[in-house]
């Protein structure tokens, strides 16, 4: 019969394990682990992610319980305590390069060629409280944020960052590399004029939110053809600039929407896409709500609330082993062509992760041998009568 890996080899195949190693090399990543090695760790971090394990005790039982698994794997049996130091000090670039790995592949498998480039940047928190004395807060939480640059028309998180809760949002998206004719849409936290500057002068466009703050003079008035969009509706078209006349001053044209949404709520949002209609303008700013619904996918569906360990580097690692399953998942149900949502598919995984399925089916059984035995006969062949 024919060989059926199970459900866990098959989600991790992506990660190509020669390019793995030449990563773990890079960073030395295996400097202090002899015997529990990056590509051991990676995988019981992925396993527990895929297995809903939130403690050290329960990722060790459950892994050392299936060892006959492991050898396809080629992985061993797990010890907590080597797992904590593992999570202590290994570097965390490993893991983040890791799911560069598996964005880029990812990302080749579903791109389209004439699809508008579409980035939404946003980040969310990662409360710790006080178990974690050393995390810093921002005057609202205590903890870390995640910082993303996602894809929604592919449902791909292109850039993942991990920073103490403290750290400015914008200092983070002027560190992303600007594509031109990217669309970048992003709220009110990260307004910075120079970064504005320097995405229009790299052929990119951004559609953000103004703080109240913001001073600008109206230029001009553009006629609205057709102010009704999806779910709000276009109040004013103008060409602005802003009322400072110090460094602040921006050098690039701009123009202010303002739209009333069905629940009567009024929404300003600034754009250098001079080009774009204005319903347009407003449909790219709703499409930010897809970001945060990855934020939720994440929080409810993988193991970033509960932490294996209450040390920066143990938690950073459990965030990026959380957003490589979500790309191995996202990467096999489209490789498989699954017909399953993504959340019906993440419970059959969660399932059936050590059974020897066929993913692109894995709600159906496995085939088996028959329970019985064919039987032949053959006219030169004696037979015997008893009475």
């Amino acid at each position: 019969m024919r060989y059926t890996p199970i459900i866990f080899s098959k989600l991790v195949e992506p990660l190509d394990r020669r390019r793995f190693e030449a990563i773990v090399a890079r960073h030395d990543g295996d400097a202090y682990d002899k015997s529990f090695f990056s590509w051991n760790h990676l995988m019981a971090l992925i396993y527990a992610q895929l297995s809903n394990l939130d403690s050290l005790r329960a990722l060790e039982a459950g892994w050392n319980a299936n060892p006959q698994h492991h050898y396809h794997l080629d992985c061993g049996a797990l010890s907590s305590s080597t797992l904590a130091d593992a999570n202590r000090r290994r570097p965390v670039e490993v893991f983040a390069e890791a799911f560069a790995l598996i964005a880029g592949q990812l990302d080749r498998h579903c791109r389209k060629d004439g699809q508008v480039f579409l980035r939404l940047i946003d980040s969310t928190p990662i409360p710790l409280g006080k178990l974690c004395a050393w995390a810093k807060s921002n005057g609202r939480i205590r903890g870390m944020k995640v910082h993303v640059v996602y894809d929604p028309h592919h449902d791909l998180p292109r850039i993942i960052d991990i920073t103490d809760a403290n750290v400015n949002d914008a200092q983070i998206g002027r560190a992303v590399a600007i594509i031109p004719g990217a669309t970048n849409v992003f709220d009110k936290a990260y307004v910075q004029y120079k970064w504005w500057t320097e995405i229009h002068e790299g052929g990119a466009f951004f559609v953000a939110r103004p703080k109240k703050n913001m001073g600008l003079r109206v230029l001009k008035t553009r006629p609205l053809e057709q102010p009704q969009g999806d779910g709000f509706r276009v109040l004013a078209d103008e060409e602005v600039a802003l009322s400072s006349k110090g460094d602040s001053k921006l050098p690039i044209p701009m123009r202010r929407i303002h739209v009333e949404r069905d629940n009567g709520k009024v929404l300003d949002f600034i754009t250098n896409a001079m080009a774009r209609t204005a319903v347009e303008i407003g449909n790219l700013y709703k499409s930010r709500w897809q970001i945060e619904l990855l934020f939720r996918w994440l929080k409810q569906h993988l193991k970033i609330r509960k932490f294996l360990g209450n040390n920066d580097n143990a938690i950073k690692l459990q965030i990026y082993a959380a957003v490589i399953a979500y790309a191995l998942l996202r990467l096999a149900a489209r490789t498989h062509k699954v017909v399953h949502p993504i959340l019906r598919f993440t419970d059959l995984v969660r399932t059936f992760l050590l059974e020897r399925r066929d993913i692109a089916a894995i709600e159906r059984p496995p085939l088996t041998n028959p329970s019985h035995k064919i039987e032949r006969s053959s006219p030169n062949q004696m037979s015997f009568s008893y009475a």
